[in-house]
């Protein structure tokens, strides 16, 4: 019996030490601890391990909740989200345990209890983090409007959740068979949004390294994210009814570039190309001038 009871503990251990081996979250890039952080135009708080960003001198009424990636860390995705939430929304990136969305599948529910100012909630994530917000919404039917997947599809039927919906990804993402085939977009519902980001992949959903398989993209990390924060945006304000519904929003455009050049691109030295500043996005982007989020 010492011997069984010894093999046990050690095949115990074993375990143990492979899932923590497995569970070591993936490098951050410098930009997303800088973004940890608050703007003239954005507050920045941490509550309980999930980071909240705030618009100053407006009252959100529509907030998004997101899931991290699979062994991603939360602050892959603060630049954008602080971006979001230039424009006016409430963003939370919800904090789960050992990096991996499927241990935490309810981290929006107290989120989303303790901002009853929010009128109109919109869950998703990158990647794992979006197929764990989708079983979020499946389990609290009617509490959300919107579902966001970066790069992610969405393993349970919402067909009949009447929900708004955006499927982002990358063109060499290998992922795209799973985001695109139509059994899954059909457990989106009829109001889902696709938007193909050309030459973008999996990992410059976040700012982050070390994506096993993932092919090098051929645009820009801050182009890529440019494209889904638009996307995401105009998600966000499909639910939340128009823009007037947001108190003191900002020009969409015009914030939107100037959101994404002080979230996502890289500090502004003497060799910056112009357009980068003039414009909030590089010469070569794949955005049209000037960003419209109205449509």
């Amino acid at each position: 019996m010492k011997a069984v009871a010894a093999t046990i503990a050690v095949l115990l251990i074993a375990g143990i030490a492979a899932f923590l081996w497995y569970a070591q979250p993936q490098p951050l890039l410098p930009e997303a601890n800088a973004a940890l952080a608050s703007t003239p135009t954005v507050t920045f708080t941490e509550d309980h391990g999930n980071l909240v960003y705030t618009p100053v001198g407006s009252t959100p009424t529509t907030g998004l909740v997101l899931y991290p990636g699979g062994k991603v860390p939360s602050a892959a995705y603060a630049p954008q989200a602080r971006a979001i939430a230039d424009l006016g929304f409430l963003v939370v990136v919800v904090s789960v345990p050992f990096n991996l969305a499927v241990f935490g599948i309810d981290s929006a529910q107290p989120v989303i209890a303790g901002h009853p100012e929010i009128d109109h909630w919109a869950v998703g994530g990158h990647s794992l983090g979006g197929s764990m917000a989708a079983q979020f919404i499946d389990s609290h039917a009617g509490e959300v409007e919107g579902l966001v997947l970066w790069a992610s599809y969405s393993a349970a039927d919402l067909s009949t959740d009447d929900l708004a919906g955006l499927s982002a990804h990358g063109t060499l993402d290998t992922g795209v068979p799973n985001y695109t085939s139509p059994a899954n977009l059909a457990k989106l519902g009829n109001d889902v949004t696709t938007a193909v980001i050309d030459g973008g992949n999996h990992e410059q959903m976040g700012w982050y390294t070390g994506q096993p398989n993932d092919p090098p993209a051929t645009i820009s990390r801050p182009d890529q994210q440019a494209q889904v924060v638009t996307a995401t945006v105009r998600l966000l304000d499909r639910i939340s009814g128009s823009h007037a519904a947001v108190a003191g929003r900002r020009s969409p455009s015009r914030s939107l570039a100037t959101g994404i050049v002080a979230a996502v691109m890289p500090p502004m030295t003497s060799t910056t190309p112009n357009s980068w500043i003039d414009d909030g996005v590089s010469s070569s982007s794949t955005i049209a001038r000037p960003i419209d989020i109205t449509g």
